[in-house]
């Protein structure tokens, strides 16, 4: 499933797929794979991504029933 939040959260504050990349720690590609649903990051990976938009992990990551 499409990581839709993510990649609002990323647009809100003004990031490339590539700035959030290189501010985590991992390729462009692979913030690309996690936003088309392609990639299941680890939950450290979640955690920085949440750390540098300033969201939780439920804002990005939990998918509502």
């Amino acid at each position: 499933m499409k990581n839709l939040k993510l990649k609002s959260a990323r647009a809100l504050k003004d990031l490339s797929q590539d700035d959030l990349a290189k501010a985590v720690g991992v390729s462009r590609q692979t913030i690309n794979a996690i936003e088309k649903g392609d990639y299941n990051p680890s939950i450290n990976l979640c955690i920085a991504i949440c750390k540098e938009l300033g969201m939780t992990l439920n804002d990005l990551f939990w998918e509502a029933e």
